[in-house]
């Protein structure tokens, strides 16, 4: 599957062809603008000299990596703490999918059980889990039977929701405005 996301097209095929990059991007998704979450693997992988392994990132030095992602400009909003998670969810990977991240969604019997799998990662609630299964679903070809159900609205077809229905532009342009019309209504 080729990703079309508002992002440099580098950035693109690294996330379509590098399942590693893909889960990183959607770790570093929150708090940040999506383009910034999504480019981020690619700027790692330039600053390492190759795209990194989960087994390399669970074993890297704290510090160190710490630093990669804080050189300027930042990987993230909150550089420590989201190498923290980026190498917890790769430690996870190595214990349970021997640092393999398309073991995650590969084999998934439906789409209860790959929710289950995403949902059991560091840092990834119920929505962030839902949003991913949807974007496994809709970009990336990932479809076990009840993948949409299993990421509820964000499954639906056309709901510009999240970044599972961004491929360009005028897409992008409708997720953030449902985004802030979200926002509108929890403040009222």
């Amino acid at each position: 599957m080729t990703l079309s996301l508002p992002i440099d097209a580098e950035a693109n095929q690294l996330l379509s062809t590098d399942p590693l990059a893909l889960l990183i991007g959607m770790v570093l998704d929150q708090q940040i603008p999506l383009e910034k979450a999504f480019s981020s693997p690619l700027v790692l992988s330039q600053r390492l000299g190759h795209a990194p392994t989960a087994v390399e990132l669970a074993e890297f030095d704290p510090e160190a990596l710490i630093a990669i992602f804080a050189k300027p400009p930042a990987l993230h909003r909150f550089p420590k703490a989201m190498a923290v998670r980026v190498q917890e969810v790769c430690r996870a990977l190595v214990d349970r999918y021997d640092g393999d991240a398309a073991q995650l969604w590969a084999g998934a019997e439906d789409g209860s059980e790959l929710l289950k799998r995403v949902a059991s990662l560091p840092g990834f609630g119920k929505q962030k889990s839902q949003i991913f299964v949807a974007l496994l679903g809709k970009q990336y070809g990932v479809q076990p039977a009840g993948w949409r159900e299993a990421a509820g609205g964000y499954g639906v077809e056309g709901s510009y929701k999240s970044v599972a229905d961004i491929v360009d532009e005028q897409s992008l342009g409708k997720v953030r405005a449902y985004k802030k019309e979200m926002k509108a209504a929890a403040k009222a």
